[in-house]
């Protein structure tokens, strides 16, 4: 098994589209995660706040410098996510493509690297 994570990417339009029925967007939602449940594959799943309360720390200079939301000329916004233990990449973009999902989003498939695939310190 390995862990997955589908990372939902929206924009101004797809999100705008989503909570102009943010209730049956929630129901089959809340469905989706039942099924992921019932399977044994669901980890976590988060979704995150209007990036309007977000901020953004950026180190293009010297010094990191601090913005507020709501960022400027963003195309795709990190929405959440889900986080799977699935028995291969396939099957982690097959649940993906059943994620309920406002036409023009996107849902990014990626592997979480395991403990031992991350590089040691030089001794």
């Amino acid at each position: 098994m390995a862990k997955y994570m589908l990372i939902m990417r929206g924009t101004d339009e797809s999100n705008a589209a989503m909570m102009a029925d943010i209730d049956e967007m929630m129901a089959t939602t809340r469905q989706f995660i039942e099924e992921m449940v019932k399977a044994g594959v669901l980890l976590a799943a988060e979704g995150l706040d209007d990036p309007s309360r977000g901020v953004v720390v950026d180190f293009s200079g010297q010094a990191p410098v601090v913005t507020d939301g709501p960022y400027g000329e963003t195309k795709e916004l990190f929405g959440g996510y889900f986080l799977l233990d699935v028995a291969s990449q396939q099957e982690a973009v097959e649940w993906a493509s059943r994620v309920p999902a406002a036409p023009g989003s996107k849902i990014e498939v990626r592997r979480v690297a395991g403990s031992d695939e991350v590089p040691q310190a030089a001794q």
